[in-house]
Protein backbone atom coordinates (compact mmCIF):
# COMPACT_ATOMS: atom_id res chain seq x y z
CA UNK A 1 0.00 0.00 0.00
CA UNK A 2 2.74 2.43 1.00
CA UNK A 3 4.68 1.48 -2.12
CA UNK A 4 1.69 2.35 -4.33
CA UNK A 5 1.35 5.76 -2.67
CA UNK A 6 5.03 6.50 -3.24
CA UNK A 7 4.77 5.39 -6.89
CA UNK A 8 1.79 7.72 -7.43
CA UNK A 9 3.66 10.63 -5.86
CA UNK A 10 6.65 9.95 -8.12
CA UNK A 11 4.44 9.70 -11.21
CA UNK A 12 2.50 12.89 -10.44
CA UNK A 13 5.73 14.67 -9.51
CA UNK A 14 7.22 13.76 -12.86
CA UNK A 15 4.09 14.90 -14.73
CA UNK A 16 4.15 18.23 -12.87
CA UNK A 17 7.85 18.67 -13.63
CA UNK A 18 7.09 18.43 -17.36
CA UNK A 19 4.78 21.43 -16.99
CA UNK A 20 6.72 23.48 -14.44
CA UNK A 21 10.17 23.12 -16.04
CA UNK A 22 9.46 25.33 -19.11
CA UNK A 23 7.00 27.61 -17.29
CA UNK A 24 9.50 28.53 -14.57
CA UNK A 25 12.16 29.27 -17.21
CA UNK A 26 9.66 31.41 -19.13
CA UNK A 27 8.77 33.45 -16.03
CA UNK A 28 12.46 33.89 -15.25
CA UNK A 29 13.17 35.29 -18.70
CA UNK A 30 10.05 37.40 -19.21
CA UNK A 31 10.58 39.33 -15.94
CA UNK A 32 13.84 40.85 -17.24
CA UNK A 33 13.85 44.63 -17.75
CA UNK A 34 14.16 46.01 -21.29
CA UNK A 35 13.04 42.68 -22.70
CA UNK A 36 12.76 44.05 -26.24
CA UNK A 37 16.24 45.59 -26.27
CA UNK A 38 17.89 42.65 -28.05
CA UNK A 39 21.09 43.65 -26.27
CA UNK A 40 23.81 41.08 -25.39
CA UNK A 41 25.57 41.50 -22.05
CA UNK A 42 29.11 42.81 -22.50
CA UNK A 43 29.59 45.73 -20.11
CA UNK A 44 29.14 46.60 -16.44
CA UNK A 45 26.75 49.39 -17.41
CA UNK A 46 24.49 46.88 -19.14
CA UNK A 47 24.60 44.55 -16.13
CA UNK A 48 23.83 47.33 -13.63
CA UNK A 49 21.02 48.59 -15.86
CA UNK A 50 19.43 45.16 -15.67
CA UNK A 51 19.59 44.37 -11.97
CA UNK A 52 20.09 47.57 -9.95
CA UNK A 53 16.92 48.54 -8.03
CA UNK A 54 14.94 46.00 -10.03
CA UNK A 55 13.16 43.57 -7.71
CA UNK A 56 11.54 41.65 -10.58
CA UNK A 57 14.96 40.83 -12.01
CA UNK A 58 15.97 39.18 -8.74
CA UNK A 59 12.60 37.44 -8.29
CA UNK A 60 12.83 36.03 -11.82
CA UNK A 61 16.26 34.60 -11.16
CA UNK A 62 15.10 33.19 -7.83
CA UNK A 63 12.32 31.35 -9.67
CA UNK A 64 14.88 29.91 -12.11
CA UNK A 65 17.03 28.84 -9.15
CA UNK A 66 14.03 27.03 -7.65
CA UNK A 67 13.46 25.42 -11.06
CA UNK A 68 16.69 23.41 -10.72
CA UNK A 69 15.23 20.54 -8.63
CA UNK A 70 12.20 20.47 -10.94
CA UNK A 71 14.51 20.16 -13.96
CA UNK A 72 16.44 17.34 -12.29
CA UNK A 73 13.18 15.46 -11.60
CA UNK A 74 12.26 15.92 -15.27
CA UNK A 75 15.58 14.58 -16.58
CA UNK A 76 15.67 11.59 -14.24
CA UNK A 77 11.99 10.82 -14.89
CA UNK A 78 12.49 10.94 -18.65
CA UNK A 79 15.58 8.76 -18.33
CA UNK A 80 13.45 6.13 -16.56
CA UNK A 81 10.59 6.55 -19.04
CA UNK A 82 12.67 5.88 -22.14
CA UNK A 83 13.33 2.14 -22.22
CA UNK A 84 12.92 1.29 -25.90
CA UNK A 85 14.41 2.87 -29.02
CA UNK A 86 15.15 6.05 -27.11
CA UNK A 87 16.88 4.43 -24.14
CA UNK A 88 20.42 5.60 -24.95
CA UNK A 89 19.13 9.11 -25.66
CA UNK A 90 17.26 9.08 -22.37
CA UNK A 91 20.29 7.89 -20.41
CA UNK A 92 22.94 10.17 -21.87
CA UNK A 93 20.51 13.07 -22.09
CA UNK A 94 19.69 12.57 -18.43
CA UNK A 95 23.32 12.42 -17.31
CA UNK A 96 24.30 15.50 -19.33
CA UNK A 97 21.09 17.35 -18.45
CA UNK A 98 21.40 16.81 -14.68
CA UNK A 99 24.97 18.13 -14.87
CA UNK A 100 23.64 21.13 -16.81
CA UNK A 101 21.00 21.71 -14.11
CA UNK A 102 23.78 21.75 -11.51
CA UNK A 103 25.63 24.37 -13.57
CA UNK A 104 22.39 26.39 -13.79
CA UNK A 105 22.26 26.41 -9.98
CA UNK A 106 25.89 27.57 -9.86
CA UNK A 107 25.16 30.26 -12.45
CA UNK A 108 22.16 31.69 -10.62
CA UNK A 109 23.83 31.44 -7.21
CA UNK A 110 27.04 33.17 -8.27
CA UNK A 111 25.83 35.62 -10.90
CA UNK A 112 22.32 36.46 -9.73
CA UNK A 113 21.74 35.86 -6.01
CA UNK A 114 25.05 37.56 -5.20
CA UNK A 115 23.93 40.57 -7.26
CA UNK A 116 20.77 40.81 -5.16
CA UNK A 117 23.01 41.19 -2.10
CA UNK A 118 25.01 43.95 -3.81
CA UNK A 119 21.72 45.68 -4.59
CA UNK A 120 21.05 46.21 -0.88
CA UNK A 121 24.08 48.51 -0.53
CA UNK A 122 23.61 52.27 -0.11
CA UNK A 123 24.01 54.12 -3.43
CA UNK A 124 27.37 55.59 -2.45
CA UNK A 125 28.83 52.18 -1.60
CA UNK A 126 27.25 50.60 -4.69
CA UNK A 127 28.85 53.23 -6.93
CA UNK A 128 32.28 52.35 -5.52
CA UNK A 129 31.63 48.66 -6.12
CA UNK A 130 30.39 49.02 -9.70
CA UNK A 131 33.78 48.95 -11.53
CA UNK A 132 34.61 45.62 -9.91
CA UNK A 133 31.52 44.00 -11.42
CA UNK A 134 33.43 43.64 -14.69
CA UNK A 135 34.94 40.40 -13.38
CA UNK A 136 31.40 39.00 -13.17
CA UNK A 137 30.55 40.14 -16.70
CA UNK A 138 33.77 38.55 -17.98
CA UNK A 139 33.28 35.46 -15.79
CA UNK A 140 36.78 35.61 -14.39
CA UNK A 141 38.35 33.08 -12.01
CA UNK A 142 36.38 29.89 -11.54
CA UNK A 143 33.23 31.54 -12.86
CA UNK A 144 34.26 30.24 -16.28
CA UNK A 145 32.53 26.95 -15.42
CA UNK A 146 29.14 28.59 -15.99
CA UNK A 147 29.88 28.37 -19.73
CA UNK A 148 29.17 24.65 -19.29
CA UNK A 149 25.48 25.49 -18.90
CA UNK A 150 25.04 24.42 -22.53
CA UNK A 151 24.99 20.85 -21.13
CA UNK A 152 21.42 21.55 -19.98
CA UNK A 153 20.34 22.20 -23.56
CA UNK A 154 22.32 19.25 -24.98
CA UNK A 155 20.72 16.89 -22.46
CA UNK A 156 17.24 18.19 -23.24
CA UNK A 157 17.77 17.82 -26.99
CA UNK A 158 19.01 14.23 -26.63
CA UNK A 159 16.00 13.28 -24.54
CA UNK A 160 13.63 15.03 -26.96
CA UNK A 161 15.04 12.84 -29.75
CA UNK A 162 14.46 9.77 -27.57
CA UNK A 163 10.89 10.86 -26.81
CA UNK A 164 10.16 11.22 -30.53
CA UNK A 165 11.75 7.86 -31.33
CA UNK A 166 9.44 6.16 -28.84
CA UNK A 167 6.50 8.27 -30.05
CA UNK A 168 5.81 9.59 -26.55
CA UNK A 169 5.58 13.08 -27.99
CA UNK A 170 4.68 14.18 -31.52
CA UNK A 171 7.34 15.30 -33.96
CA UNK A 172 6.11 18.89 -33.81
CA UNK A 173 6.53 18.85 -30.03
CA UNK A 174 10.04 17.45 -30.27
CA UNK A 175 10.91 20.02 -32.93
CA UNK A 176 9.60 22.89 -30.77
CA UNK A 177 11.58 21.59 -27.77
CA UNK A 178 14.80 21.31 -29.78
CA UNK A 179 14.42 24.77 -31.37
CA UNK A 180 13.48 26.26 -28.00
CA UNK A 181 16.54 24.78 -26.29
CA UNK A 182 18.82 25.94 -29.10
CA UNK A 183 17.46 29.49 -28.72
CA UNK A 184 18.51 29.44 -25.05
CA UNK A 185 22.13 29.27 -26.24
CA UNK A 186 22.68 32.98 -26.82
CA UNK A 187 24.75 35.84 -25.32
CA UNK A 188 22.17 36.80 -22.64
CA UNK A 189 19.63 38.24 -25.07
CA UNK A 190 16.51 37.75 -23.00
CA UNK A 191 13.98 38.16 -25.81
CA UNK A 192 15.53 35.23 -27.69
CA UNK A 193 15.53 33.16 -24.49
CA UNK A 194 11.88 34.09 -23.87
CA UNK A 195 10.91 32.94 -27.38
CA UNK A 196 12.79 29.68 -26.75
CA UNK A 197 11.03 29.12 -23.43
CA UNK A 198 7.67 29.91 -25.08
CA UNK A 199 8.23 27.19 -27.70
CA UNK A 200 9.14 24.79 -24.91
CA UNK A 201 5.93 25.65 -23.02
CA UNK A 202 3.84 25.04 -26.15
CA UNK A 203 5.44 21.59 -26.55
CA UNK A 204 5.78 20.45 -22.95
CA UNK A 205 2.53 21.62 -21.32
CA UNK A 206 0.08 19.47 -23.38
CA UNK A 207 2.29 16.41 -22.76
CA UNK A 208 2.52 17.20 -19.06
CA UNK A 209 -1.25 17.60 -18.76
CA UNK A 210 -1.73 14.30 -20.57
CA UNK A 211 0.70 12.56 -18.20
CA UNK A 212 -1.00 14.15 -15.20
CA UNK A 213 -4.41 12.87 -16.29
CA UNK A 214 -2.99 9.38 -16.80
CA UNK A 215 -1.64 9.35 -13.24
CA UNK A 216 -4.87 10.47 -11.57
Amino acid sequence: MESNVIDKIKQKGYALSIILYPVMLFVGFVTHPNLLAMEPLFTVEQLVGRFHNNAMYHIGHLIVTFAVPVIIIYFVGTMNLLQGKGKKYGFWGGVIGVFGAFILAVDKGALCLVLSAFDTLPEEDFAQLTPYLQVIVDKEGLLFIVWLIFALMVGGILQAIGLMKEKIIAKWQGTFIIIGLLLLINPDIELISTVGATLMCIAYIPWGIKELKLKV
